[in-house]
């Protein structure tokens, strides 16, 4: 098991000003400082995923952990100043196996992607970064100052984004961090708190709930979430706008359009959630209850097609969404043998894969408010005042 006798020494030269402070506090006079840690971490004796060392400023943290597991010790990455974050991964990555990893641990905004490190929000730099540490590192990954740089609310999902990420890929995180607050995101399997020379195991739980209230919204809502959509920023002027807030901030948005030639049908037009709240499913969670309002309200089948990779895999996952095509290429766009698709331009061709979707999970249970919600008109002064509850 990690173990280690730690001492830390500096020399005190006494100046005057340090005499007259050991007077001023009655402090003993003293030739040299001395800091000692006597650690001593079982962690050899089950099996984990997640450790977590935690403590005030000043603690001891950083000297542990370099002692322990200096080996493992994610370094600031270098990041090029004018190329996209993508070619900061390693150069055996594919472009699948990069785009999977960001996604993981919620950082799936394709266009954001394309962007320098240096014009990253804070919240996506964060995950980036984790991202490329674990690209970069072998079965363990050591994370010194986890979080904190980042909002507080940026960094619970943040951590418990990159935690569902470490327990899939079967690898290994040691979290330091001065901030108490990502405990039960992070859920970890351990603790050491350097402070308390307290090590103890911990039971995994869940999560804490995402409560998203969601109401109708105008359409000038999509002037936050337009850039992070992955395909277009346009939005059909028809479109019925949803708009999901956690802790009264926007976090999720979602429009919905009828098929046209299909009575009775819907369409999900556009869903986005905001970068700094993905990985913890609320795309999912906002898609799934628009579909669930929809139906109550028209009666009607509620339909999606996305080419998203984590759309597609939290779909096949799900059982409120069952598959009705795909994934494949756009039919009237594919290339190869089709020779109508290589009469296209080449920037009108489709290289996605596309996969079709219909929602067959439970319609909303209060009927009369789905109606209302759906019902709901806007003028310029006038926001809704009803709404319902996702939990994610």
């Amino acid at each position: 098991m990690p173990s280690a006798r730690i001492l830390r020494t500096a020399p005190i030269v006494r100046t005057p000003r340090v005499c007259q402070l050991e007077g001023l506090f009655d402090i003993s006079p003293l030739d040299r400082s001395e800091q000692s840690w006597d650690v001593s971490l079982p962690i050899e004796d089950r099996p984990w995923n997640i450790g977590f060392i935690v403590g005030p400023s000043g603690s001891g943290k950083s000297v542990v952990t370099r002692e322990l597991f200096g080996e493992y010790l994610a370094q600031p990455a270098r990041w090029s100043d004018d190329r996209s974050v993508i070619e900061g991964f390693p150069a055996t990555m594919s472009i699948k196996d990069i785009a999977a990893l960001l996604s993981s641990v919620g950082f799936s905004s394709p266009p954001a992607w394309l962007r320098p490190f240096r014009v990253l929000s804070t919240g996506e730099q964060f995950r980036v970064s984790v991202a490329r540490a674990l690209a970069e590192s072998s079965d363990l990954t050591v994370i010194d100052e986890f979080t904190s740089v980042v909002d507080r609310t940026v960094a619970q999902i943040g951590s418990a984004a990159v935690a569902k990420t470490i327990r899939r890929l079967g690898k290994k995180l040691i979290a330091v961090t001065c901030h108490y607050d990502v405990e039960n995101w992070l859920q970890p399997d351990w603790v050491y708190q350097p402070h308390l020379r307290r090590f103890q195991w911990r039971e995994l739980q869940r999560r804490p709930a995402i409560i998203l209230r969601i109401e109708r919204c105008p359409m000038d809502a999509w002037t936050m979430f337009r850039q992070h959509h992955y395909l277009s920023t346009d939005l059909n002027p028809l479109a019925r706008c949803f708009l999901a807030t956690w802790r009264e901030v926007p976090v999720a948005f979602t429009a919905v359009l009828p098929m046209m030639g299909f009575r009775g049908r819907w369409r999900e037009h556009r869903t986005v959630c905001l970068p700094d709240f993905q990985g913890v499913g609320i795309g999912m969670t906002m898609s799934s209850t628009v579909a669930a309002l929809t139906v109550a309200a028209t009666g009607g089948s509620y339909h999606s097609t996305t080419s998203h990779p984590g759309f597609i895999a939290a779909r096949v996952h799900s059982t409120k969404w069952r598959m009705t095509s795909g994934p494949t290429l756009p039919a009237a766009q594919r290339v190869g043998s089709d020779t109508r698709a290589r009469r296209l331009p080449r920037a009108r061709r489709s290289y996605r894969l596309v996969a079709g979707f219909r929602y067959c999970g439970e319609s909303w249970p209060d009927t009369a408010l789905a109606r209302a919600l759906w019902a709901e008109s806007f003028s310029a002064n006038r926001m809704t005042h009803t709404g319902v509850s996702g939990v994610a």
